[in-house]
């Protein structure tokens, strides 16, 4: 679905992209942020809801003083298909033959091994790293590099998100939540034992995106 997306024009790519990584959001809020006109925005929507790649919110806000009610947008199920999925339908059938072939014990293994060598990688990139926020930022842009469409934004207080606005292995991890649970157990590790790290949006729960709220212990 990648290259699907690819195809599309510039401008109805940025809204995308947008809609992706905000959350829904109105015509005028897009136009604003994209430098471009509300009617414009919205001959782009309308042709990307005919294509079945966002949708207006039903349920209607109105705001105090204004006649015409908010109806933000969002991308449906398709739109959010079309951002790569690493192989998904591969990676899935590779999963049910591994536990065929080995079972659960052996698909554990896999997954063990996969944590080993993510691990490995992540602790050399932040090795130089002397500050918590450095080492979010390089863990960050890691994932960023993987497909995750990762930022991270400060709290106040000691404590920051991150955030993973895509997950190119959600066909993989809805197969498997393995990959869910040792993705928590790296993160913690690069991250020391200076932070205390938790899940708190999981998109294989409902939710548009992952996040994680990172909090310093010391």
């Amino acid at each position: 679905m990648g290259q699907i997306l690819n195809e599309l024009p510039q401008s109805q790519q940025d809204i995308l992209f947008r809609l992706k990584t905000k959350g829904a959001l109105t015509a005028r809020v897009l136009a604003q942020a994209l430098g471009m006109t509300t009617v414009g925005i919205r001959q782009h929507l309308t042709a990307m809801q005919q294509a079945g790649y966002v949708l207006q919110a039903e349920n209607t806000e109105q705001k105090p003083g204004r006649g015409r009610p908010v109806r933000p947008w969002h991308l449906t199920g398709k739109g959010h298909r079309l951002f790569p999925d690493a192989h998904a339908d591969v990676t899935v059938a590779l999963i049910a033959s591994v536990k065929e072939v080995f079972g659960d014990d052996g698909l554990d293994a896999l997954i063990a091994q996969r944590t080993r060598k993510t691990l490995q990688m992540y602790q050399h990139a932040v090795a130089d790293a002397e500050t918590l926020p450095q080492r979010l930022q390089i863990l960050s842009r890691l994932r960023t590099d993987e497909g995750y469409m990762s930022e991270v934004k400060e709290l106040g207080s000691n404590s920051w998100l991150l955030i993973e606005n895509h997950c190119p292995i959600c066909a993989a991890a809805t197969a498997c939540q393995g990959f869910c649970r040792s993705e928590l157990e790296v993160f913690q590790e690069v991250l020391g034992d200076t932070a205390g790290i938790e899940r708190i949006n999981h998109i294989l729960s409902g939710a548009r995106r992952c996040a994680y709220k990172v909090t310093a212990l010391t």
